[in-house]
Protein backbone atom coordinates (compact mmCIF):
# COMPACT_ATOMS: atom_id res chain seq x y z
CA UNK A 1 0.00 0.00 0.00
CA UNK A 2 0.86 3.55 -0.42
CA UNK A 3 -0.33 5.99 2.19
CA UNK A 4 -0.38 9.82 1.27
CA UNK A 5 -0.70 13.04 3.32
CA UNK A 6 -0.57 16.27 1.99
CA UNK A 7 -0.33 19.61 3.28
CA UNK A 8 -0.45 23.47 2.25
CA UNK A 9 -4.22 24.10 1.82
CA UNK A 10 -5.55 27.32 3.19
CA UNK A 11 -7.50 30.56 2.18
CA UNK A 12 -6.55 33.04 -0.12
CA UNK A 13 -7.32 35.79 -2.30
CA UNK A 14 -7.47 36.16 -6.13
CA UNK A 15 -4.81 36.29 -7.77
CA UNK A 16 -2.55 34.75 -4.84
CA UNK A 17 -0.14 31.82 -4.60
CA UNK A 18 -0.27 28.21 -2.41
CA UNK A 19 1.99 25.57 -2.78
CA UNK A 20 0.39 22.05 -2.33
CA UNK A 21 2.68 19.19 -0.67
CA UNK A 22 2.26 15.45 -0.84
CA UNK A 23 4.39 13.19 0.88
CA UNK A 24 4.03 9.15 0.12
CA UNK A 25 4.88 6.50 1.90
CA UNK A 26 4.94 2.32 2.36
CA UNK A 27 5.90 1.05 -1.10
CA UNK A 28 6.95 4.21 -2.22
CA UNK A 29 9.65 2.00 -4.98
CA UNK A 30 6.25 1.28 -6.30
CA UNK A 31 4.83 4.96 -7.31
CA UNK A 32 4.69 5.22 -11.29
CA UNK A 33 2.14 8.51 -11.43
CA UNK A 34 1.18 10.75 -9.19
CA UNK A 35 -0.79 13.77 -9.47
CA UNK A 36 -3.37 16.03 -7.57
CA UNK A 37 -7.06 16.19 -8.37
CA UNK A 38 -9.83 18.64 -7.38
CA UNK A 39 -13.45 17.84 -6.60
CA UNK A 40 -16.40 20.62 -5.99
CA UNK A 41 -20.08 19.86 -4.61
CA UNK A 42 -21.81 17.87 -7.03
CA UNK A 43 -19.26 17.23 -9.51
CA UNK A 44 -17.00 14.80 -10.03
CA UNK A 45 -13.26 14.88 -8.94
CA UNK A 46 -11.29 16.29 -12.01
CA UNK A 47 -7.44 15.55 -12.92
CA UNK A 48 -5.62 18.83 -12.84
CA UNK A 49 -1.79 17.86 -13.24
CA UNK A 50 -0.16 15.01 -12.86
CA UNK A 51 3.59 13.56 -13.29
CA UNK A 52 4.80 10.27 -14.09
CA UNK A 53 8.14 8.89 -12.40
CA UNK A 54 9.96 9.84 -15.71
CA UNK A 55 9.11 13.62 -15.25
CA UNK A 56 6.34 14.13 -17.96
CA UNK A 57 3.69 16.54 -17.11
CA UNK A 58 0.46 17.17 -17.81
CA UNK A 59 -2.22 19.50 -17.29
CA UNK A 60 -6.37 20.44 -17.08
CA UNK A 61 -6.35 23.04 -19.67
CA UNK A 62 -7.57 25.73 -16.86
CA UNK A 63 -4.49 25.89 -14.68
CA UNK A 64 -1.91 25.59 -17.59
CA UNK A 65 0.62 28.63 -17.22
CA UNK A 66 -0.49 28.81 -13.48
CA UNK A 67 -0.15 25.65 -11.82
CA UNK A 68 3.52 23.71 -12.15
CA UNK A 69 3.41 20.06 -10.33
CA UNK A 70 6.71 19.01 -9.38
CA UNK A 71 8.07 15.76 -8.00
CA UNK A 72 11.23 15.19 -5.30
CA UNK A 73 11.94 11.52 -5.62
CA UNK A 74 14.35 11.91 -2.82
CA UNK A 75 11.95 13.32 -0.12
CA UNK A 76 8.91 11.18 -1.54
CA UNK A 77 7.29 14.26 -1.92
CA UNK A 78 5.11 16.19 -4.90
CA UNK A 79 4.13 19.79 -5.36
CA UNK A 80 2.13 21.60 -6.76
CA UNK A 81 2.57 25.69 -6.99
CA UNK A 82 -0.47 27.07 -7.66
CA UNK A 83 -0.36 30.90 -8.59
CA UNK A 84 -2.48 33.45 -10.47
CA UNK A 85 -5.46 31.71 -7.87
CA UNK A 86 -9.19 32.37 -9.15
CA UNK A 87 -12.13 31.85 -7.00
CA UNK A 88 -13.13 28.87 -9.37
CA UNK A 89 -10.34 27.27 -8.12
CA UNK A 90 -11.80 27.03 -4.63
CA UNK A 91 -11.93 23.04 -3.92
CA UNK A 92 -10.73 19.63 -2.18
CA UNK A 93 -7.73 19.30 -3.61
CA UNK A 94 -6.56 15.21 -3.43
CA UNK A 95 -3.17 13.70 -3.96
CA UNK A 96 -3.38 10.83 -5.65
CA UNK A 97 -0.41 8.02 -6.61
CA UNK A 98 -0.69 5.54 -9.10
CA UNK A 99 1.57 2.10 -7.92
CA UNK A 100 2.42 -1.16 -8.57
CA UNK A 101 2.02 -3.08 -11.63
CA UNK A 102 -2.26 -2.76 -11.68
CA UNK A 103 -1.31 0.67 -10.83
CA UNK A 104 -3.77 1.07 -8.19
CA UNK A 105 -4.93 4.06 -6.99
CA UNK A 106 -3.89 5.95 -3.62
CA UNK A 107 -5.88 8.88 -2.43
CA UNK A 108 -4.93 11.42 0.08
CA UNK A 109 -7.93 12.53 3.09
CA UNK A 110 -7.76 16.08 1.03
CA UNK A 111 -7.30 19.80 1.94
CA UNK A 112 -9.31 22.46 1.16
CA UNK A 113 -8.48 25.77 -0.92
CA UNK A 114 -10.89 28.92 -0.88
CA UNK A 115 -10.06 31.76 -3.35
CA UNK A 116 -12.35 34.52 -2.30
CA UNK A 117 -11.78 37.99 -1.60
Amino acid sequence: QVQLVESGGGSVQPGGSLRLSCVASGRILSINTMGWYRQTPGKTRELIARITSGGTTTYLDSVKGRFTISRDNAKNTVYLQMNGLKPEDTAVYYCNAQWGDLDRDSWGPGLRVTVSS
